[in-house]
């Protein structure tokens, strides 16, 4: 993936030396690595459409692509590894994945949040028009199972066995391994296809929360703040910066938790507890999806902002 290309070399200019034998410094390999695949909105970065100046950056070549938000979850102990969401990106984060896992094999399965564009259409390349893929589990809530039974073209990938739905319960965990399980767990969001759900990612010693996707933190009935308390990591929706980000749009129309609406809720937590935050999902219009002043004072205040390539070691 062209992004990962610029990650990669500031993180061999940042494992240092060591004076003694002029061999590099790095970290243990992870058995068991989380890898960000995509930090945009739906729609990506640049969108189609979009003349504004965060994505004339993009046409004039000052600019990367940013792909649609999803993570990347791999056990290299077994070579297996997991998509969470199958973005219009598809086919650029599946590559992406398997090179980071080290293997050409499909998918062990992946796990969807909602039937919003940017989250599940990537599933036409499993298709017999593209990768003819045989029996890849994906993971969906009872609506949404239904919704991609009933309704084509995904009914086609359900009827030619190109995927193999997996039927999730909320709040119950799917284990993949003796070392890793997911749950899914219901958030409040525009359900008009299917339910929405986030996902904790947990190993025997590390935990994820992933959730792309939310209208309010206010309107949940849990609390952000404890959940994130329970967690090492935390990505959490921060589609807009504030409510200025779209002129002569209703954003009640398209409710999300603005970032500015998130660091004043968070801004009492430890500084541990704000280092957890990673803020991802960025609409094209979102100066975090760029190297931006406003995503460096996210930074000077505790909280981390989710970039392509990334990885998160879970062992």
């Amino acid at each position: 993936m062209k992004n990962l290309i610029p990650f990669f070399f500031l993180f061999l200019l940042s494992c240092g030396n060591d004076s003694s034998n002029n061999k590099p410094v790095t970290s243990p390999s992870p058995e068991i690595e989380l890898v960000v695949l995509g930090i945009a909105q739906d729609a990506g970065f640049p969108q189609a459409g979009c003349e504004k100046e965060n994505c004339q950056l993009y046409w004039e070549g000052k600019e990367e692509r940013r792909h649609a938000t999803s993570l990347g979850l791999i056990d290299h102990t077994s070579g297996k590894y997991w998509l969470f969401e199958a973005t219009p990106d598809f086919k650029d984060q599946l590559h992406a994945v398997q090179e980071s896992a080290g293997t050409n094999k499909n998918p062990s399965g992946i796990f969807l949040t909602h039937a919003h564009i940017g989250h599940y259409t990537g599933l036409i390349h499993l298709g017999h028009e593209v990768m003819g893929a045989s029996g890849v589990p994906v993971y969906t809530m009872p609506r949404f199972k239904n919704y991609l039974q009933t309704n084509g073209p995904w009914e086609q990938l359900v009827n030619f066995e190109n995927i193999a739905l997996q039927q999730m319960t909320a709040d119950s965990a799917v284990k993949l391994s003796e070392n890793i399980k997911v749950t899914p767990f219901l958030v409040p969001h525009r359900d008009e296809y299917s339910e929405t759900v986030g996902y904790k990612i947990e190993t025997e010693n590390k935990s994820a929360l992933f959730i792309p996707d939310i209208n309010k933190w206010n309107i949940w009935e849990r609390s952000i703040i404890e959940e994130i308390s329970k967690v090492d990591y935390a990505f959490l929706d921060a589609t807009f910066y504030d409510s200025d980000e779209l002129p002569g749009r209703d954003m009640s129309e398209i409710p999300h938790p603005f970032a500015e609406e998130s660091i004043e809720l968070f801004k009492n937590l430890s500084d541990s507890e704000k280092a957890k935050v990673h803020f991802i999902h960025f609409n094209h219009t979102n100066p975090l999806i760029l190297d931006s002043p406003q995503r460096k004072h996210v930074n000077e205040l505790g909280f981390n902002v989710a970039f392509e390539g990334m990885s998160i070691n879970l062992n």
